[in-house]
């Protein structure tokens, strides 16, 4: 069957022309002429039967239809010329994988790990782009999304299957300054843990996705704290954790997360009652069967989860 397609050589030019809208600009970055330029715009124009540029005083600009058609052309290009890279690198020998993924659980938990899977499937490379939000596979260039949410909103992902990876369990942790701060002060012992209602007492840090996330936990121990909503709101996990390394509170935070800090002793765990949170850590993957990267990466991720899944 032949395709409705038309010359790469067009689309490059358009793409070009449209990102820079100018001719000229667009000329200058493909090495062409642009009169080249104009003539491939004008022939993509009449395969397609719409006007893509309009003149104005100070050159081209695009219009409606051909915003819309840059965005869509920009996308495809961008992934063939990704896909033809891969080829290249691998030369038909293993293969590339796109990953979207929250960028604290991808760089503190996924990253130090990924030697192992290197070690396991030294033909596979794992490129990685910072998702937070549910997105539709067909309009990216992403073959999998590692996501936090809950079972909810996994659910409410069209066009996907779901790998549940671990639970999202928070708990207590500080800098060991600021403990001995508080012993001084004749609130707990040295070096030890000390309880949920001394928490109450000393500053918090809060995360500004998860403003009732103090409350909770305080609440699931039973304590009075009137200032669970008070202290600094930071948006991220690794935001929140620098934070509490530099001694500026106490971090409600997945130990997963700040496995190096707690391995250098920079953060120490304050209280030892942790609270599962209603989030997940999961492989979101589109529904169809999966390439073999894919399926080789899903099986070796549950593999490394398992440990965290208790």
């Amino acid at each position: 069957m032949r395709r409705t397609l038309p010359s790469t050589q067009a689309l490059a030019c358009f793409e070009a022309a449209a990102r820079h809208e100018s001719y000229t600009r667009a000329a200058q970055e493909l090495s062409l002429t642009q009169s080249a330029v104009s003539r491939q715009i004008l022939a993509l124009e009449d395969f397609l039967g719409v006007a893509l540029f309009r003149r104005t005083r100070h050159g081209v600009a695009l219009t409606p239809a051909g915003a819309h058609y840059a965005r869509q052309v920009g996308q495809r290009l961008q992934a063939l010329e990704r896909d033809t890279l891969d080829v290249m690198a691998h030369q038909g020998h293993g293969g590339a994988l796109a990953l979207a993924a929250v960028p604290t659980f991808a760089t503190r938990w996924l990253i130090p790990r990924l030697p192992q899977l290197a070690q396991q499937h030294p033909d596979i490379v794992v490129h990685i782009e910072t998702r937070t939000r549910p997105f539709l596979f067909a309009d990216t260039g992403f073959d999998a999304a590692l996501y936090a949410g809950t079972p909810e909103q996994v659910a409410q992902w069209p066009g996907t299957q779901a790998q549940w990876l671990m639970h999202e369990d928070v708990v207590p942790v500080c800098s060991p300054r600021l403990l001995e701060a508080a012993v001084q002060r004749g609130l707990g012992r040295a070096y030890q843990p000390v309880a949920a209602q001394v928490l109450a007492q000393l500053p918090l840090l809060q995360q500004s996705t998860r403003p009732y996330g103090w409350r909770q936990w305080f609440d699931a121990m039973g304590v009075h704290a009137p200032h669970a909503l008070d202290g600094p709101r930071y948006e991220l996990f690794s935001m929140i954790a620098v934070a509490a390394t530099h001694g500026l509170g106490v971090a409600l935070m997945p130990p997963l997360l700040i496995e190096a800090e707690l391995a250098r002793g920079d953060l120490v765990v304050a209280c030892t009652q942790p609270l599962r949170g209603e989030r997940g850590y999961y492989l979101i993957t589109p529904a169809q069967t999966p390439s073999p990267v894919l399926a080789a990466f899903s099986a070796w991720l549950v593999s490394v989860a398992a440990p965290a899944q208790s």
